[in-house]
């Protein structure tokens, strides 16, 4: 009589875990480097869409904001101001989404070729970290032009930022992504939520016009990147304490993403 071997997630995540993703890092690359070329197949522009969806957007929103309503920029150019919050902003809102989907939109190899689940995920926020790089460029222009030089100091902290918003994406993202496994509602419900989450994150206004309300702002765990990115890019205000308070944020989310982790490869073998 043959031996039959069941495989049950584990419990909690072990150091095996990620030497296994180092072992397969090959394939994330290749994951990577799959989607960009999908993303920018076929264009005209190609990267450069990377650039002009938030260059157009820091257009539109300094002509009604920053120029019709007079919407304060702690005393720096209105577009160096809202442009550094959709940088980060469009980041985290295209890993949470992309994270989200990135086991439904991959089912047929996950149905069929083990390896390492968390390598989608991680092979998504890459893709938009390549985004995110290209379209610095734009910022570090309108610096030049409006002469605010950041300083090198201030610039250390930027890793910090993309490190805490990654971990706010992952966490986020799988934990939508056990949901969207059973159930679709959440490719519906995201884009609507992502929508009405960035008028409660200071992207296009600071954090100081909430006033007593600033502490609701507070909970949004990308308050205080994007303050600490204008505050790290432009040296204009001291770093906010409140960033690292986010580490206690992430911490939950990174609780989220290893509940969200093993419980997926149940889920799969169920719904898929």
């Amino acid at each position: 009589m043959s031996s039959v071997t069941i495989i049950r997630p584990k419990k909690v995540l072990s150091l095996e875990d990620f030497k296994e993703i180092w072992r397969y890092r090959e394939l994330m690359y290749f994951f990577v480097w799959r989607d960009l070329k999908v993303r920018y197949k076929q264009t005209a522009v190609g990267v450069g869409w990377a650039i002009f969806q938030p260059f157009m957007a820091m257009v539109v929103f300094s002509v009604f904001f920053g120029r019709l309503a007079h919407m304060p920029s702690d005393g720096v150019p209105y577009p160096i101001f809202v442009y550094t919050g959709l940088l980060f902003w469009q980041f985290f809102s295209a890993s949470l989404g992309g994270v989200s989907s990135s086991i439904i939109s991959n089912q047929s190899i996950v149905t069929k070729v083990y390896f390492p689940r968390l390598i989608l995920p991680l092979a998504v926020i890459a893709t938009n970290l390549v985004d995110f790089a290209v379209a610095s460029v734009v910022l570090v222009g309108l610096m030049f032009y409006y002469g605010f030089l950041p300083h090198l100091s201030g610039l250390l902290i930027i890793p910090l930022l993309l490190l805490i918003t990654f971990l706010a994406a992952l966490g986020g993202g799988l934990f939508l992504a056990s949901i969207n496994v059973k159930y679709r509602d959440v490719r519906y419900i995201l884009p609507y939520f992502l929508q009405m989450l960035l008028f409660v994150t200071p992207v296009i206004y600071p954090s100081s016009i909430a006033g007593k309300y600033a502490w609701i702002l507070a909970i949004n765990p990308m308050t205080g990147v994007i303050k600490a990115a204008r505050a790290a890019g432009i040296f204009v205000v001291a770093v906010p304490n409140d960033v690292t308070s986010l580490l206690g944020v992430d911490g939950a989310d990174l609780t989220l993403k290893s509940l969200a982790d093993l419980r997926l490869p149940g889920l799969l073998s169920r719904l898929l």
